[in-house]
């Protein structure tokens, strides 16, 4: 009796132990993953990466662009194909049940749920992303300044801003900072083929080719097009 009671106890901390590791998984299977720059200048895409290696790319007004698995080159580890593979699992989307705003959208890939703000919200949310998974997303308001306004503003606890129109206006409305990693840009004062371009990202420099160096004028001169600052890989594209 005494062993079957000890057997017992130790299932019983065996279920619980799985049962807290299946939480954590469902909390931390979404996370921002990258942040995609086009031209070295505005951001093409946000990704999310779900439990199962999924990437579901997303723009800065929170609507779901692709979604699928990343490629990486087999000659160079830091070469990746610039459209997703699509992902070979289960994907299902909103049926003609669903709100007018969610209906023939994405409703889950893999084991991640995607819901949406339905036609009764404000209407800088409408049809937007609600949810992935835990990840619950809100938006800047119509009260907000104008280049702000329906761009994401939380994507859980992760807030991002970005620049306004009181800003220099080489990057007035691009993306400011993602959570404490602040993003800087070349402003209207510096050479016309590195205006608008990144500056830096957290602690990370990128310096450009200028006009006088006609050869590569506006290229990437210095910095990665892929790196990581503060657990998200920044993109140049």
């Amino acid at each position: 009796m005494l062993i079957f009671e000890m057997r017992l106890n130790n299932m019983k901390k065996f279920l619980t132990v799985c049962g807290f590791i299946s939480l954590v998984n469902t909390l931390y299977s979404q996370e921002l993953s990258q942040v995609c720059f086009s031209g070295g200048s505005t951001v093409s895409y946000l990704s999310l990466l779900t439990d199962r290696e999924v990437q579901i790319r997303i723009s800065e007004d929170g609507r779901v662009l692709e979604m699928g698995v990343e490629v990486q080159s087999f000659r160079s580890s830091n070469y990746y194909a610039r459209q997703l593979q699509p992902y070979a699992g289960r994907v299902e989307f909103y049926g003609a049940d669903a709100d007018s705003v969610s209906r023939g959208k994405v409703r889950s890939i893999g084991s991640s749920f995607i819901t949406y703000y339905g036609a009764t919200e404000a209407d800088y949310k409408i049809g937007k992303i609600r949810t992935v998974g835990s990840l619950l997303f809100d938006y800047f308001s119509n009260f907000d300044n104008r280049l702000q306004q329906g761009k994401i503003k939380f994507i859980g606890g992760l807030a991002l801003d970005y620049y306004t129109t009181f800003d220099n206006e080489a990057f007035s409305g691009k993306l400011k900072s993602v959570g404490s990693t602040l993003i800087t840009y070349y402003s209207s004062f510096d050479d016309k083929l590195v205006r608008g371009k990144l500056k830096s990202i957290g602690p990370l420099s990128y310096t450009w080719y200028s006009s006088l160096e006609t050869r590569y004028g506006g290229g990437l001169k210095s910095g990665s097009f892929r790196q990581n600052a503060g657990n998200v890989v920044y993109i140049l594209q």
